[in-house]
C-alpha cells in the first residue's frame, strides 16, 4: 500500500517537502488527528490561512443555511443578498465601512483584479496611460505569470525569458534586501520608492503594491516606524495609488484587523484580503477600494471591470466567510492580544540558541530564521514533538526559516504546547 501511495503521489502535481506527509483522518480546531493515533498541533495555520481552526460550527451553520436556499447564483443575474451582507460585515470588521468591494476566488486573482482596478482609476483620474505597478525586491503577490513576474521572491522568480519584462522596482526596508553600512533601515528607506517612481516617470505608474508586513517571503519582517506613512505621502504627491497586499496578514493575523493599523497614516487606497477571510474553509479573495476613488471605476471613460471569474461572489463562499467573521468577532480580544504578546516574547528569547538566527513579527505571525542548513532538521524535531510549522524563504538563497502562526482561536494551553515543543526542538539541535 505504501508503494502504491508513493506512486500515485508522484502523479499528483502539487508541492512536496523532504519530510513525510501527515496521514490526517480528522481535524478539530488547531489539531490534526493522524491515522497512527498521533495528534499534531498546526503551528502555522496550515498555509497561514486556517485562522479559526477546523470544524467550526459557526462556519458550518452558515454554509448549511445557505445550502438549503441556493448553491449558485451569478451576481450579475441573481440579486446578491448574501454577498452584500458579506461586503458590509467585512468592511466594518476592518474599519473601512464605506469601501467598495470586489469579491473573487483567491488571493492571486484578487491581486490581479486590484491591479486592473488601480490602472482604471489611475488612467481616469490622471488622463494618461498609467499602467506600471511597482513592487519590492522582497515580496510575493501570487502564483500567476503576472504576479510572479512582478514580485521579488527569489525562489519563485520566473526565468528572465519568462518574466514578461517585469520585475521588482525598489528594495524592501529590511536587511539584506536593503543594506546600509552604518545604520538600520528607517522611514527614509521610502525614498527608494520615490526614486523608482521618478525613474519610470510618474505619468507611467499606476500604483505601488506592497505587503505591510511580509509573509512567507522574508518571514514576517515588520517595516520601520513611519515607513508606510512616508510611502503613502510619496505616492500621493505623484498621483500614484497605494495597494496593500494583506492576503496573509489581514483580519487580525498581526493582532489588528489590518496590518497597516499598527501605524498612523498608513491606510492604502486599495486593500487586498484572502487567507484570513476564507480561513481554509473556502477559496476567496476581496479587494477593498476607498470611497474617494471608487466612483472612478464606473466612470464613462473607464475600461470595463476586470473579469472576476465564474465562481466569483459564489453564495456558499460568502456564507462560509460570514461564519469566519462570526468566529473572529466572538473572540475575547484581550486574551487574544495577550497570547500573541506572550508568543512573541517566548520566540524572541530563542534568538542565539542553537539554530535560531533571528525572530521578527507581530500578533500571531512570526518568522523564526535559522542558520543555513538547519531548517528541515528543526522542522523534523518539531514534528517529532507534535507540532507542524510552514517554511519561509528569505532575502537570499541562504536565508530561510519557519513561520510560527497558530490559529487565532488557539487557547493558552495550545500556545503552551507549541512553545514547549519548539523549545525542546531547538534544544535538540543546540
Amino acid at each position: 500500500m505504501a508503494d502504491q501511495y508513493l506512486s500515485s503521489r508522484r502523479r499528483l502535481l502539487t508541492s512536496s517537502r523532504p519530510l513525510p506527509d501527515f496521514d490526517v483522518v480528522a481535524a478539530s480546531g488547531p489539531w490534526l488527528h493522524c491515522s497512527d493515533g498521533r495528534q499534531v498541533f498546526d503551528g502555522s495555520s496550515g498555509l497561514i490561512c486556517v485562522n479559526v481552526g477546523q470544524g467550526s460550527t459557526a462556519v458550518f451553520s452558515r454554509i448549511e443555511k445557505q445550502f438549503s436556499r441556493a448553491t449558485f447564483g451569478g451576481a450579475a443575474v441573481v440579486q446578491p443578498h448574501v454577498q452584500m451582507e458579506l461586503m458590509d460585515r467585512l468592511c466594518h470588521a476592518v474599519g473601512r465601512p464605506n469601501d467598495s468591494v470586489a469579491l473573487v476566488t483567491c488571493g492571486t486573482l484578487a491581486v490581479e483584479v486590484a491591479i486592473g482596478l488601480a490602472r482604471n482609476i489611475a488612467r481616469v483620474r490622471g488622463g494618461t496611460q498609467r499602467g506600471d505597478i511597482l513592487t519590492s525586491n522582497l515580496s510575493y503577490h501570487g502564483m500567476s505569470a503576472l504576479t510572479l513576474a512582478l514580485a521579488g521572491n527569489h525562489a519563485r522568480r520566473p526565468r528572465l525569458e519568462d518574466a514578461l519584462g517585469l520585475g521588482p522596482a525598489f528594495p524592501a526596508p529590511y536587511p539584506p534586501a536593503h543594506d546600509h553600512a552604518d545604520r538600520a533601515c528607517d522611514a527614509s528607506c521610502a525614498d527608494e520608492v520615490a526614486k523608482a517612481i521618478d525613474s519610470r516617470g510618474a505619468d507611467n505608474v499606476a500604483a505601488v503594491l506592497l505587503e505591510p508586513v511580509s509573509g512567507t517571503t522574508g518571514g514576517a519582517h515588520v517595516p520601520p516606524d513611519g515607513y508606510l506613512r512616508r510611502v503613502s505621502e510619496i505616492c500621493r504627491e505623484r498621483g500614484v495609488l497605494v495597494l496593500h497586499d494583506e492576503v496573509l496578514t489581514g483580519l487580525w493575523r498581526t493582532g489588528t484587523p489590518l496590518a497597516s493599523n499598527h501605524w498612523d497614516g498608513a491606510e492604502p487606497d486599495l486593500c487586498i484580503l484572502s487567507k484570513g477571510l476564507g480561513a481554509g474553509y473556502t477559496a476567496v479573495g476581496a479587494v477593498l477600494v476607498s470611497p474617494d476613488i471608487a466612483p472612478l471605476i464606473r466612470h464613462q471613460d473607464a475600461d470595463p471591470l476586470p473579469a472576476m471569474g465564474t465562481m466569483a461572489t459564489h453564495p456558499l463562499q460568502a456564507a462560509a466567510c460570514l461564519g469566519v467573521l462570526d468566529e473572529l468577532e466572538s473572540m475575547d480580544r484581550d486574551a487574544f492580544t495577550a497570547r500573541g504578546e506572550r508568543l512573541g516574547e517566548f520566540l524572541r528569547g530563542l534568538v542565539g540558541l542553537g539554530p535560531v538566527r533571528d525572530v521578527r513579527g507581530l500578533g500571531h505571525l512570526y518568522g523564526l530564521e535559522v542558520w543555513p542548513g538547519l531548517l528541515w532538521p528543526l522542522m523534523k524535531e518539531a514534528e517529532r514533538r507534535g507540532v507542524f510549522f510552514y517554511p519561509f524563504t528569505g532575502a537570499g538563497p541562504r536565508s530561510e526559516g519557519l513561520v510560527v502562526a497558530p490559529p487565532l482561536t488557539s487557547t493558552d494551553e495550545d500556545i503552551d504546547f507549541l512553545t514547549t515543543a519548539l523549545s525542546d526542538a531547538v534544544t535538540a539541535l543546540s
